[in-house]
């Protein structure tokens, strides 16, 4: 019996082998988000597409510009998506009509 791997040349061993270190990645990212300064465990980050795709909502634009270092840390070199929205944590300045 052969190995199929061994037979796709190194073209394929390659694309899989940057597969594997792109999920790698996001996962050491979630990791991150959820250890770190952040705490942040609203936000999600997928592979769509050939690309990384973060999404979600934080308390605060601090917070925002802290996701989105740790992401380009982690995710440097690959083509990175964001949607993320910051939460409205601000009373409000007007009286709400019924």
């Amino acid at each position: 019996m052969s190995d199929p791997v061994a037979h796709q040349g190194p073209a394929a061993s390659d694309t899989a082998s940057a597969a594997g270190n792109v999920e790698y990645r996001v996962a050491h990212l979630h990791d991150r988000l959820a250890a770190e300064e952040l705490g942040e465990l609203g936000v999600r980050a997928e592979i769509r597409a050939g690309a990384i795709v973060i999404t979600g909502t934080v308390p605060s634009a601090q917070c925002r510009e802290t996701l989105l270092r740790v992401a380009h840390e982690e995710l440097a070199g690959l083509t990175v998506h964001t949607d993320v929205l910051v939460a409205e944590t601000t009373g409000p300045d007007h009286a709400e009509e019924l």
